[in-house]
Formats: structure tokens, sequence, C-alpha cells
């Protein structure tokens, strides 16, 4: 669950900048011959990029780690993993 819940706040704060960086009437920044056209700005689009692809490798590090816990503990009860892996 806790790996679910990750996701969906990645995805939450993708959705939330997406939603506050929309605009109407902006074009896309390629070279053509018309002047005076409001932009995108690409900025915010490749943060956004890049926020997706860390949240997809974190999530994938994370279901790892959770495939490694799963073959030495085979439980889902979190407070006997930590009480077994505690000095």
């Amino acid at each position: 669950m806790k790996i679910v819940s990750m996701d969906v706040m990645s995805t939450g704060v993708v959705a939330y900048f997406v939603l506050m960086s929309a605009r109407d009437g902006s074009f896309t920044p390629i070279v053509s011959d018309v002047k005076n056209i409001a932009y995108a700005d690409p900025v915010p689009q490749a943060v956004i990029l890049t926020a997706i692809v860390i949240g997809f490798s974190i999530q994938a590090v994370m279901l790892v780690g959770t495939m490694k816990l799963s073959r030495n503990h085979p439980t889902l009860d979190t407070d006997h993993i930590e009480r077994s892996n505690t000095p």
C-alpha cells in the first residue's frame, strides 16, 4: 500500500503542475514565419517529463526492495519485519 500511495502522490503532483501550466491559445514553439504568437513554455514540459521518469524509477526500486524483503520475510506485517531486523 505504501508503494501505491507513493505512486498516487507522484501522479497527483504531475496532475497539479499540468493543471497550473495549462493555458488556452498557446502554440508549440516551432520556427515559422508567423510573428507575435503566444508560445507555450517548454521548460515546465521538460520538468514534468523528468518527474514522470523519476517517479517510475522510484516505484521500480521500491518494488525490487519489496521483492527482496518478501524472499527473506514471507509476511505482509511490517511490524514483524521491523522487529526481526532490529538488533
